[in-house]
Protein backbone atom coordinates (compact mmCIF):
# COMPACT_ATOMS: atom_id res chain seq x y z
CA UNK A 1 0.00 0.00 0.00
CA UNK A 2 1.09 3.65 -0.97
CA UNK A 3 1.66 5.52 2.35
CA UNK A 4 3.46 8.74 1.35
CA UNK A 5 4.90 10.57 -1.40
CA UNK A 6 8.91 9.93 -0.57
CA UNK A 7 9.95 13.01 -3.12
CA UNK A 8 9.44 14.68 -6.12
CA UNK A 9 11.70 14.64 -9.56
CA UNK A 10 12.58 17.69 -11.57
CA UNK A 11 14.63 17.99 -14.43
CA UNK A 12 17.27 20.78 -15.17
CA UNK A 13 20.13 21.58 -17.28
CA UNK A 14 23.63 20.57 -16.42
CA UNK A 15 25.69 23.06 -14.97
CA UNK A 16 22.66 24.70 -13.12
CA UNK A 17 23.30 23.90 -9.58
CA UNK A 18 24.35 26.89 -8.18
CA UNK A 19 20.87 28.71 -9.75
CA UNK A 20 19.19 25.85 -8.58
CA UNK A 21 20.30 26.71 -4.58
CA UNK A 22 20.03 29.75 -4.48
CA UNK A 23 16.64 29.37 -5.65
CA UNK A 24 15.78 26.53 -3.83
CA UNK A 25 17.49 27.68 -0.42
CA UNK A 26 17.54 31.24 -1.15
CA UNK A 27 14.64 31.92 -1.91
CA UNK A 28 12.27 29.42 -0.89
CA UNK A 29 13.85 28.86 2.14
CA UNK A 30 14.55 24.72 2.10
CA UNK A 31 17.85 22.88 3.32
CA UNK A 32 19.64 21.15 0.69
CA UNK A 33 19.97 17.81 1.46
CA UNK A 34 23.47 15.72 0.63
CA UNK A 35 22.80 13.36 -2.54
CA UNK A 36 24.40 9.96 -1.86
CA UNK A 37 27.77 9.55 -3.69
CA UNK A 38 27.17 7.63 -6.75
CA UNK A 39 24.13 10.10 -7.31
CA UNK A 40 26.21 12.85 -6.69
CA UNK A 41 28.16 11.92 -9.38
CA UNK A 42 25.26 12.62 -11.82
CA UNK A 43 25.02 16.41 -10.93
CA UNK A 44 21.84 17.87 -9.92
CA UNK A 45 20.96 18.82 -5.98
CA UNK A 46 18.37 17.82 -3.47
CA UNK A 47 16.36 19.91 -1.23
CA UNK A 48 13.88 19.35 1.69
CA UNK A 49 11.72 21.29 3.97
CA UNK A 50 9.82 19.85 6.88
CA UNK A 51 9.19 16.21 5.07
CA UNK A 52 8.90 17.73 2.09
CA UNK A 53 11.95 16.54 -0.43
CA UNK A 54 12.18 17.81 -4.10
CA UNK A 55 15.35 16.34 -6.46
CA UNK A 56 16.12 18.38 -9.02
CA UNK A 57 18.65 16.19 -11.60
CA UNK A 58 20.04 16.62 -14.94
CA UNK A 59 19.18 15.88 -17.96
CA UNK A 60 20.71 16.42 -21.47
CA UNK A 61 18.23 17.65 -23.32
CA UNK A 62 15.96 19.44 -20.95
CA UNK A 63 12.67 21.44 -21.64
CA UNK A 64 11.01 22.47 -18.45
CA UNK A 65 8.28 21.13 -16.91
CA UNK A 66 5.48 23.79 -17.99
CA UNK A 67 2.08 21.77 -17.13
CA UNK A 68 3.57 19.06 -14.81
CA UNK A 69 4.31 20.74 -11.44
CA UNK A 70 4.98 19.59 -7.68
CA UNK A 71 2.10 21.31 -5.66
CA UNK A 72 3.73 22.33 -2.36
CA UNK A 73 1.53 23.50 0.75
CA UNK A 74 2.63 26.65 2.72
CA UNK A 75 1.81 28.76 6.08
CA UNK A 76 0.65 32.17 4.95
CA UNK A 77 0.41 32.28 1.44
CA UNK A 78 0.24 36.10 0.93
CA UNK A 79 3.72 36.53 3.31
CA UNK A 80 5.30 33.70 1.12
CA UNK A 81 3.92 35.35 -2.10
CA UNK A 82 5.22 38.35 -1.45
CA UNK A 83 8.68 36.86 -0.33
CA UNK A 84 9.00 35.08 -3.98
CA UNK A 85 8.22 38.60 -5.26
CA UNK A 86 10.92 40.38 -3.57
CA UNK A 87 13.35 37.75 -4.70
CA UNK A 88 11.91 38.71 -8.50
CA UNK A 89 10.72 35.58 -8.79
CA UNK A 90 6.55 36.01 -10.23
CA UNK A 91 3.61 34.84 -8.82
CA UNK A 92 0.57 34.17 -11.02
CA UNK A 93 -2.24 33.97 -8.53
CA UNK A 94 -5.12 31.28 -9.26
CA UNK A 95 -8.83 30.98 -7.42
CA UNK A 96 -9.77 27.84 -9.36
CA UNK A 97 -9.42 25.12 -6.35
CA UNK A 98 -12.20 25.48 -4.55
CA UNK A 99 -11.15 25.73 -0.87
CA UNK A 100 -7.51 26.84 -1.18
CA UNK A 101 -5.25 29.94 -2.42
CA UNK A 102 -2.87 29.43 -4.62
CA UNK A 103 -0.47 30.61 -6.68
CA UNK A 104 2.05 29.47 -9.40
CA UNK A 105 5.89 30.06 -9.90
CA UNK A 106 8.68 28.97 -12.27
CA UNK A 107 12.13 28.56 -10.76
CA UNK A 108 15.18 29.71 -12.33
CA UNK A 109 15.12 27.04 -15.29
CA UNK A 110 11.51 27.59 -16.20
CA UNK A 111 9.96 24.48 -13.85
CA UNK A 112 6.31 25.11 -12.86
CA UNK A 113 6.00 25.13 -9.03
CA UNK A 114 2.58 25.24 -6.94
CA UNK A 115 1.97 26.65 -3.49
CA UNK A 116 -1.47 26.67 -2.01
CA UNK A 117 -2.44 27.19 1.25
CA UNK A 118 -6.25 25.67 2.69
CA UNK A 119 -8.29 28.35 3.58
CA UNK A 120 -9.42 28.30 7.20
CA UNK A 121 -11.22 25.55 8.28
CA UNK A 122 -9.95 23.20 6.13
CA UNK A 123 -6.77 20.55 6.30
Amino acid sequence: MLTAVDHVQLAAPPGTEDALRAYYVDVLGMTEIPKPPVLAARGGCWFAAGAVQLHLGTEQDFRPAKKAHPGLRVRDIEAYADRLAAHGAQVTWDDNLPGHRRFYSEDPVGNRLEFLEPLRGRD
